[in-house]
């Protein structure tokens, strides 16, 4: 079952559980429209979309998901070479989720890990997304090849997780409130921005050890098996095609470390984007430029 936070925050959607391939995909849908995928980051769920997601619905048919190994989606256990949780494999998660709705062909917007997620969608499947939106990240591998002190200071986290099994897992799980609330509370904005009912859900999914497993996993592919994808079409010359909107914080890490538009016209070539007077968290932080944007974008 979805947690109670889904039916406080998405009053007027429909939460689903999913069977796609061995594993479950939970979230919510609403709307009538053209169909709008919304992925989250960590070590969050499709929460972080309440504060924009009813007013898209008067556009769109919504549908926010959890990400294999977050929130209410099943967390497998991972294996030696990560695969399980490389981003190709959670989009295949979610391409076949929104097949099974009906949608072959699809908006996309993804914050954090979440716009990893789409990312990967759209270099994989490009015949499924119209158009699509990435919050508050540069690309992957970009991210790695040019990390600083500055960057590695402030996105410890990173490195962290990155660590074999069970060493984050052990110390998270000690302490899994204290980890995520300071993981999001010491970001610009501090705990400010987080809906207490979507926090106590954030805190509940990282109380599970096999969710924290699967959030390390979803770090561990993202420095390896990840890396080995985006290199291999940065080598091919594979090209994003769609259109691309980016957007991030100003007050955030990924404006202080990169130029994220420079980076996102490496690899793709119809690239839009600014800066939103906020932090890393865009959809709670910034809902009403965030929501602006995307109805520009998105109609």
């Amino acid at each position: 079952m979805l947690n109670d936070a889904s039916a406080l925050l998405f009053p007027n959607f429909e939460p689903f559980r999913r069977q796609v391939g061995e594993i479950e995909i939970a979230g919510v849908q609403g709307g009538s429209g053209p169909p709008l995928l919304l992925l989250h980051g960590h070590p969050q769920s499709h929460l972080i979309w309440h504060r924009v997601a009813p007013a898209l619905a008067d556009h769109f048919t919504v549908i926010a998901t959890d990400l294999r190994g977050y929130g209410s989606s099943s967390a497998p256990p991972g294996n030696p070479g990560h695969e399980g949780y490389s981003k190709r494999t959670m989009t295949q998660d979610q391409v076949a989720l929104m097949a099974a709705f009906g949608f072959e062909r699809f908006a996309l917007c993804g914050h954090d890990r979440g716009a990893r997620v789409a990312h990967r969608l759209c270099a994989d499947h490009p015949e499924a997304v119209s158009r699509a939106m990435l919050l508050d990240i540069a690309p992957t591998l970009a991210m790695y090849e040019r990390t600083s002190m500055a960057f590695a200071a402030a996105y410890w986290h990173w490195f962290f997780l990155i660590q074999p099994a069970p060493f984050p897992e052990t110390l998270i799980n000690a302490e899994p409130e204290f980890y995520l609330q300071k993981l999001m509370g010491l970001r610009q904005a501090g705990p400010s921005p987080f809906a207490p009912d979507a926090m106590a859900a954030y805190v509940a999914a990282m109380r599970d050890p096999a969710h924290v497993h699967a959030m390390c996993e979803d770090y561990r592919a993202a420095a390896t098996i990840d890396l080995e994808h985006d290199r291999a079409d940065r080598e091919a010359g594979r090209r994003l095609e769609l259109p691309l909107r980016v957007l991030w914080g100003e007050h955030g890490v990924v404006a202080r470390c990169f130029e994220p538009m420079a980076l996102w016209q490496e690899v793709a070539a119809d690239v839009s984007g600014r800066a939103l007077p906020c932090g890393h968290y865009i959809p709670e932080e910034a809902p009403e430029p965030l929501l602006e944007d995307m109805l520009g974008f998105f109609r």
